[in-house]
């Protein structure tokens, strides 16, 4: 299998590559809200037909913010253009998600005309623009970790800073990922060369519409109602596919670009806040306890890395290269 491999020329950083800034702006400008919803993602596979497709796209600019509904995107190695390349942390330079501050899911993050600065907004605070810091154009570097991950990422500046610890009551800080080039994926499940953005630990994040609808069934079943596919934030959901199929994958091919799929991905307390609101509840990760339980982890959906750049687009064919025996 080859590797992928940046065609950025030495010491060029990744923000330059052609096509990044016009993938964002112009896939930010489609209508907003996800194409489904949790219950009606067998009509998308009647539209669709039998074949597995790709259902919906999205971003988070800012990790643990809200996500942006594409209708394509350009894959990158580390992940979708513009997707978690700001970051929230604390003084001590350790990430902020919204494990820890749910109100965070209430915070929009949208690309400007450039592709580059980010417009932040929340409820009780007025807009704030802020520009992509980068080393090479002067931007101070500081130390952040990321789970086991630690790296150097350029500070936002101070009115960033300020406009955030407002709204969250702390001290914290923004920072930019200039070049994601810094962080590298887990040996233990990725290649050599393999890279990831601010995303807790892959490129991007696979969920399935036959999946969301079968765990709906169980709460429906349990007396409980049914979660939306929002509460998972996933980089891209596919339609069409049997319920859990995506356990058994290990490479596919979205459109033209090809996958391999690194791991199952481990559920935790975000599934269950509440995307608009920030609340929080009990479902779905009890539920997920009770049925999707593999070892430690409480599973729904996959890791995936990207094996080469290319375009995908909601519509695409899905198809599976390989399963597991």
């Amino acid at each position: 299998m080859s590797q992928l491999r940046p065609s950025a020329a030495q010491g060029e950083t990744p923000t330059s590559w052609p096509g990044i800034e016009r993938t964002v702006v112009a896939s930010c400008a489609l209508p907003a809200g996800p194409p489904w919803r949790s219950g009606v993602s067998g009509r998308i596979m009647e539209a669709m037909g039998e074949s597995t497709q790709l259902a919906s796209i999205h971003i988070y600019p800012v990790k643990a913010m809200r996500a942006l509904d594409l209708g394509e995107s350009l894959v990158e190695p580390w992940g979708l253009a513009g997707d978690r390349r700001w970051l929230v942390v604390d003084p001590a330079g350790r990430f902020i998600s919204q494990r820890e501050e749910p109100q965070l899911a209430r915070v929009v993050a949208r690309y400007d005309g450039s592709g580059l600065a980010v417009t932040l907004d929340a409820p009780g605070r007025a807009p704030i623009t802020v520009g992509a810091p980068r080393a090479d154009a002067g931007a101070e570097l500081t130390p952040v970790s990321v789970w086991r991950s630690r790296l150097e990422a350029a500070l936002a500046g101070p009115e960033a800073d300020d406009w955030l610890s407002a709204y969250l009551s702390r001290p914290v800080r923004l920072v930019h990922l200039d070049d994601p080039r810094r962080r590298a994926v887990d040996q233990e499940y990725g290649a050599r060369g393999d890279t990831v953005s601010f995303a807790d630990g892959y490129p991007l994040l696979l969920t399935s519409a036959s999946s969301l609808d079968e765990l709906g069934k169980w709460l429906a079943d349990d007396g409980d109602e049914p979660v939306p596919m929002n509460r998972f934030r996933p980089s891209v959901v596919v339609a069409g596919a049997e319920p859990w199929d995506e356990d058994h994958w290990r490479r596919i091919r979205v459109g033209a670009v090809p996958f391999r799929v690194a791991k199952p991905c481990g559920r935790c307390v975000v599934t269950t806040t509440d995307q608009a609101t920030g609340e929080r509840g009990s479902q779905p990760l009890s539920m997920l306890g009770r049925k999707r339980r593999f070892g430690q982890d409480l599973v729904f959906g996959q890791n995936l890395i990207p094996d080469a750049q290319g375009r995908i687009r909601v519509g695409d064919p899905v198809e599976i290269l390989e399963r597991s025996g």
